[in-house]
């Protein structure tokens, strides 16, 4: 499937999959669906990068992004700079999978490009609803999976938008002014958007931290019943690969300090979780 388009109104940074913190569209999806995953993620990388670009203004992203989701839309055709929406457009009319998923994407990406700040956790999941749990679905769509796995797939979908905005909590506000952390836990521990520019976390913080992986361990009881809901073998695989993935990131973050330095997952994270969940999936343990 060629993807390669005119890019007059991205603004690409340069990421792709490979990046990402978790897989996507990995060798244990089905090869036939790979290149749909892929069209998908094109789409998705290209808009959160106009809407992560410090250069633009708010208003020049929240047209730009526009001009992509009207594509969605068909509202505009045959504009050579909106290629990856056509592609999409065309991925699901072969696949049967809703248009719907890339454009929830796209809302949340302009709410980036305007919204700062987070009033409460029930705020921050409600942009998590629109910004992570579309692919989720998008890939139980993909794969013909019942729809009753929905919730499980949000709440791990969820989890794993949280725990990236956790790694990258001082790069977000040094770079973007964006804080997402619940505004009222901070105001409760005394901190301030200034405490993310620190050394390392204040006592504060790491309290609101803390709060954040509780919630996210708690999400994580319903996101684990996903790997036996799942009829198809391939996407259960995967899916048992991430759960480890996002269980290990908790620990980690529990453990590290992400204002001081970076917590990531290691090589080895990678190798563990990927046997154990792979095997967990094969065997629908």
């Amino acid at each position: 499937m060629n993807r390669k388009f005119d890019s007059g109104l991205e603004t690409p940074t340069g990421k792709g999959a490979g990046d990402e913190n978790f897989p996507v569209g990995s060798f244990l999806l089905p090869k036939r669906l790979r290149p749909h995953v892929a069209t998908f993620y094109d789409l998705a990388r290209a808009t959160d990068d106009i809407a992560d670009n410090g250069d633009l203004s708010p208003e020049d992203k929240l047209d730009r992004l526009d001009r992509f989701e009207k594509a969605l839309n068909r509202e505009i055709t045959e504009d050579p700079a909106l290629g990856k929406s056509y592609a999409v457009v065309a991925s699901c009319a072969q696949t049967g999978v809703p248009v719907r998923h890339s454009i929830d994407l796209i809302h949340a990406f302009k709410q980036d490009a305007v919204k700062l700040r987070y009033d409460d956790w029930d705020d921050l999941m409600g942009y998590c609803n629109q910004s992570a749990s579309p692919v989720g679905r998008f890939l139980l769509d993909l794969h013909g999976e019942n729809r009753a796995g929905y919730p499980s797939s949000d709440a791990l979908c969820n989890v794993l938008q949280v725990l990236n905005h956790l790694q990258d909590l001082k790069d977000d506000y040094r770079a973007l002014d964006r804080v997402y952390l619940p505004g009222d836990w901070m105001a409760e521990q005394g901190v301030t958007v200034e405490d993310l520019d620190a050394d390392a976390a204040s006592p504060g913080l790491r309290t609101v931290i803390d709060l954040c992986l509780d919630k996210c361990e708690e999400l994580m009881k319903n996101a684990h019943r996903l790997s036996t809901l799942l009829g198809n073998r391939r996407l259960r695989m995967e899916a048992a690969v991430i759960l480890r993935l996002a269980d290990r990131l908790i620990v980690l973050l529990r453990r590290g300090d992400p204002i001081a330095e970076r917590v990531a997952l290691s090589k080895t994270d990678f190798l563990v979780c990927g046997v154990r969940g792979g095997v967990a999936g094969l065997l629908k343990l």
